[in-house]
This record gives C-alpha cells, sequence and structure tokens, in this order.
C-alpha cells in the first residue's frame, strides 16, 4: 500500500491523487491557501511537477506545495499564480 504523507524536515505532505508524479522535486514553492485550486496543466510546464496539501511544520501553517523538476518552471508558476 502506498504511503498516504511524506514527513520531511520542512513539512508533512498529502500527495494530490492528480499528481501523474508523486515525487518531491528540487524547486519548491509553498502557496499558504489551502483552498486554492492549483491548475497545473493550464501553465503548460517544460518538466514534471507534483502539487501536495501541506502543513508547514515551523509554524503549522496549512497550504498547499508545489514542486518543480525545473527551476524555470517555477519561475512560470511563481509568476502567473493568482490565488482564487
Amino acid at each position: 500500500m502506498a504511503e498516504r504523507t511524506i514527513t520531511t524536515d520542512t513539512y508533512k505532505l498529502f500527495p494530490s491523487p492528480r499528481n501523474a508524479h508523486r515525487e518531491i522535486f528540487a524547486h519548491e514553492v509553498f502557496v499558504p491557501y489551502p483552498y486554492a485550486l492549483i491548475d497545473l496543466p493550464s501553465f503548460y510546464l517544460q518538466g514534471k511537477y507534483s502539487l501536495f496539501a501541506a502543513c508547514r511544520l515551523a509554524d503549522n501553517k496549512m497550504g498547499q506545495l508545489v514542486s518543480f523538476e525545473l527551476e524555470a518552471d517555477r519561475n512560470k508558476f511563481t509568476a502567473g499564480f493568482v490565488p482564487d
């Protein structure tokens, strides 16, 4: 049975069932909006990416963690993401 949560030094993560890749990539963005709809395919990213519901362990802040294989994809997401 697959793990339902992933705990790192920084986050407790809950993988999205829509993820094509259930791994944490090198480039991350914590979005402090736990209920925002994030449609990653609409960003037309070049590399792999994954989305997690996240709890930031330092302050127990809930949100979402988006991780990207490519730094350019992270920059594109950061520039274009507007919470709903």
